[in-house]
């Protein structure tokens, strides 16, 4: 029932592209070549701030109403991007009425000083929500591919981007999985078809299950792909108890200072990661470094 609502909304609601929105400044600061690289991702459910489960009856209103409040947890959140290189965002709202018809994740970018930035409509319920994935960066990349993931119900979609140098890429996977199983199994495998052959990839996103299960249930984990950190309780926010937000690494990348951030704006915590460029030392694997929360 709920699918047959979602698809008959999205027949009747203007089409445009997956990818619809992108944007990138003329004077890009070009990928560092002897440093590592600070990566962020952060489920903002669409600005509101939930430090309680009667916040989700309360603020309800919120996810079809705009509030100047979400504004001000908007630029609490910029704050933190500010820190980071490139940031995945997931729950994202493109500029429809409860977000004042602002793009946030345009907003988030000039905010946090990011000048690319790339916005994924996932489902486009035209002037009610338009639930976006996006990536902010500060340097240029290679290329960014928008990809809509299979499963059961629509709405859910995937943006790879492939930063550095040609012949050996960094490959970031921003992604926002279904709540079943079967339907994170199939997005997952996809996933894993898209990143074959490349060496230094990183899958970062709300991925709504263990790390476990998901690289047990799905071929992404017979890539060898490692989960960091180990422990990574991200919701709820105000008292982290399940491990929904994962950060996926392939082995031959050189990483530091995984962890969750006790940055409580959203329903979900946010998790970051510092990597090496593929070119800078190649030798040391991900299974040898620490992890700290």
């Amino acid at each position: 029932m709920v699918r047959r609502i979602l698809n008959r909304l999205e027949r009747l609601l203007p089409d445009r592209p997956v990818g619809e929105r992108f944007h990138c400044a003329p004077h890009i600061e070009p990928f560092p070549e002897h440093r590592y690289v600070r990566l962020l991702s952060f489920n903002i459910q669409v600005g509101i701030s939930t430090s309680s489960y009667r916040h989700y009856l309360t603020r309800s209103w919120q996810h079809v109403l705009p509030s100047e409040r979400r504004f001000e947890n908007l630029d609490r959140i910029a704050e933190l991007l500010h820190q980071y290189d490139i940031v995945a965002l997931q729950e994202v709202d493109g500029g429809s009425v409860r977000s004042g018809k602002v793009n946030q994740v345009e907003y988030l970018a000039q905010r946090s000083g990011h000048p690319f930035w790339f916005q994924q409509r996932n489902r486009n319920l035209g002037p009610i929500a338009q639930h976006s994935n996006g990536l902010l960066s500060r340097f240029q990349p290679l290329d960014v591919a928008s990809h809509r993931l299979p499963g059961l119900l629509p709405g859910r979609g995937g943006i790879i981007a492939r930063f550095g140098r040609e012949e050996e890429p960094l490959v970031l996977v921003v992604l926002h999985l279904a709540l079943g199983a079967r339907g994170q199994k199939q997005q997952l495998d996809y996933v894993a078809e898209q990143i074959e052959g490349y060496r230094h990839v990183v899958v970062m996103g709300d991925l709504n299950n263990s790390a476990e299960l998901l690289l047990e249930r799905s071929i992404l984990g017979e890539a060898g792909l490692v989960a960091l950190p180990e422990l990574a309780n991200t919701f709820p926010s105000w008292k982290p108890q399940k491990a929904l937000d994962h950060i996926f690494v392939t082995p031959e990348l050189k990483v530091r200072n995984a962890g969750v951030l006790c940055y409580p704006v959203s329903d979900h915590l946010p998790i970051a990661i510092e990597v090496a460029l593929p070119h800078m030392d190649a030798s040391a694997g991900a299974s040898g470094q620490g992890a700290s929360g």
